[in-house]
C-alpha cells in the first residue's frame, strides 16, 4: 500500500516513543531523527505520470506521515499545503496515525467542517495514561473516520470508556526492535473483549519482538511478528 512521507524526523514525547523505529533506522545511517526536514515526495499525491494521470491511483489507502507525526509543531508551516492536496485528491483515502491529537486543530482548513470524508485519524495509546489523555480528545474532535491504535502496547489498558460508535476500529500490537519491551497476550485479549462488548472491529497487528503468553516470553523475529499475529486468528470483523 502506498506510503506518503511529506517530511521526516520527529521528537519523542511519550513512553511509546522510547524505541521509535524511525530513530533506530536513522541511527544506522548516522542521521539525526530530531531534525525535521521536508521530503522530496512532499507533493506526491498530485504528481502525474507521462500519460497525464495521477501516479497514486483511485481508491488507494495512503499511509501518511509514517516517518514523523502529522501534527508535529515543526511542520505547522507545511501542513496547510498538505491539507490542500488531501482535499484535491478526494478519490484517495489518507490514513494518519498521531501521538499529537491534542494539536489536531492547529492549521485545520477552513472548509474542514465535520471532517473530510477521505481522511481517517488514528490516535495512539500505548498505556492507560496516554489513553486517558488522548482518546477523549479524539472522540470530541470533528473527524469522520476515527481509529485507536494501541501499539506498541506497553501494559493493560481499559478502553471501555472510549469505545463509542464514533470509533471505527481498534488496532493493537507489540513493540519491535532489539530493545523491545514485553507485550502480553492477556493485554491483547482484554482489548479484544472490550471491543467485542462495544460491537467494534478489532485487529491484532503484530506480536512484537518479545511476546508473553501463558507465562512464557517468546522472542519473535521481526519477519514473523505479523504472521504470528494472524495465526492467532483473534480479529473481530463486525
Amino acid at each position: 500500500m502506498p506510503t506518503w512521507n511529506p517530511w521526516h524526523g520527529c521528537h519523542k514525547i511519550s513512553d511509546g516513543c522510547k524505541n521509535c523505529y524511525v530513530y533506530c533506522t536513522d541511527a544506522k545511517y548516522d542521521k539525526d531523527s530530531a531534525v525535521v526536514k521536508k521530503n522530496a515526495a512532499f507533493d506526491l499525491p498530485i504528481r502525474k505520470n507521462r500519460a497525464g494521470g495521477y501516479k497514486l491511483q483511485d481508491d488507494d489507502v495512503i499511509y501518511t506521515c509514517f516517518t514523523s507525526d502529522f501534527f508535529l509543531p515543526d511542520a505547522d508551516e507545511w501542513r496547510p499545503d498538505i491539507w490542500k492536496m488531501i482535499r484535491a485528491r478526494g478519490d484517495l483515502r489518507f490514513l494518519i496515525i498521531t501521538k499529537r491529537i491534542d494539536r489536531f486543530r492547529v492549521g485545520l482548513p477552513e472548509d474542514w467542517g465535520d471532517g473530510y470524508e477521505n481522511v481517517c485519524i488514528c490516535a495512539t495509546a500505548e498505556n492507560q495514561d496516554r489513553a486517558d489523555y488522548r482518546l477523549p480528545i479524539l472522540i470530541r474532535e470533528p473527524v469522520r473516520h476515527k481509529m485507536i491504535v494501541c501499539s506498541p502496547l506497553l501494559g493493560p489498558i481499559d478502553l471501555a470508556p472510549y469505545l463509542s460508535p464514533a470509533i471505527e476500529k481498534v488496532i493493537a500490537g507489540g513493540e519491535s526492535g532489539s530493545g523491545a519491551r514485553v507485550c502480553s497476550y492477556d493485554w491483547i485479549l482484554a482489548i479484544r473483549e472490550q471491543c467485542r462488548a462495544a460491537g467494534l472491529p478489532f485487529h491484532f497487528e503484530q506480536t512484537g519482538a518479545r511476546f508473553q503468553k501463558d507465562g512464557k516470553i517468546y522472542c519473535i523475529p521481526r519477519k514473523h511478528q505479523h504472521a504470528q499475529a494472524r495465526k492467532a486468528n483473534i480479529d473481530l470483523k463486525l
